[in-house]
């Protein structure tokens, strides 16, 4: 099936740019892929139907632009969310695999209060962005998202991401609930660059969904929601 938001190509290799940049691609592949969940980042404010309250960004304007992106590495779930009561989303960028993700195009003042934010912290600050995008990977400290990625970059804008500092293989996977997985679903499908079919397939084969989560179970969540269309047969 073709697709008008085709995902976009990251160009590998060290970024050209010195210095922090005024803006970056903060690529997700978890929750905040679907823009209604990445505002309660940005603007702040309770999430609902959980006890959780965001103090939001500084700058509390929404995404100049968001783009469909593939990525090589895996994303599982591990560890426990108290917000959505299963297994989080991490990505292993070292791990075989190709990543469906999102890149929302930020200040990088934006992207150091969403990751402040990941860690149930106030946004107290900007991050120096020049180091990771020298090194590739940075570790901010020992929490599950303070691990900085540079992925590449897109028109001259880097592409940041954060992850756990341990790899796939080293810590048990968990289930992922249904409410999670739903978020990650409309996110991807708000992109455009995927189908139902192919979204579904994606999340169910994913390390921690896999064996417990078909592609139907998958779609059965996602079917109708949004004004998305019918899912027709998927098997498995």
């Amino acid at each position: 099936m073709s697709h008008a938001n085709a995902a976009r190509t990251v160009e590998p290799g060290p970024f050209g740019g010195t210095g922090s940049p005024g803006l970056v691609w903060y690529t997700s592949y978890g929750s905040n892929m679907f823009l209604e969940r990445l505002g309660h980042y940005i603007r702040g404010g309770p999430l609902p139907g959980t006890t959780r309250v965001y103090p939001g960004c500084r700058d509390r304007r929404l995404p100049v632009e968001s783009i469909a992106v593939e990525l090589p590495g895996v994303v599982y779930f591990a560890t426990k969310s108290p917000v959505w009561g299963g297994g989080r989303a991490f990505y292993d960028p070292d791990a075989e695999g190709l990543v469906y993700a999102r890149a929302h195009l930020v200040s990088a003042g934006q992207f150091a209060d969403i990751a402040a934010q990941e860690m149930y912290r106030e946004p107290d600050g900007d991050l120096d962005l020049a180091r990771v995008l020298a090194r590739g990977r940075v570790a901010l400290g020992e929490g599950r998202y303070e691990t900085l990625l540079y992925a590449g970059h897109l028109d001259g804008v880097p592409l940041l991401t954060f992850t756990a500092p341990w790899a796939l293989a080293d810590v048990p996977w968990t289930l992922p609930s249904a409410d999670y997985l739903r978020h990650l679903a409309l996110g991807l499908l708000e992109a455009g660059a995927w189908d139902v079919r192919a979204v579904a397939s994606y999340i169910a084969g994913l390390p921690g969904a896999a064996g417990h989560w078909s592609a139907r179970a998958v779609a059965e969540l996602i079917d109708g929601i949004g004004g998305i269309g019918g899912i027709g047969r998927i098997d498995g």
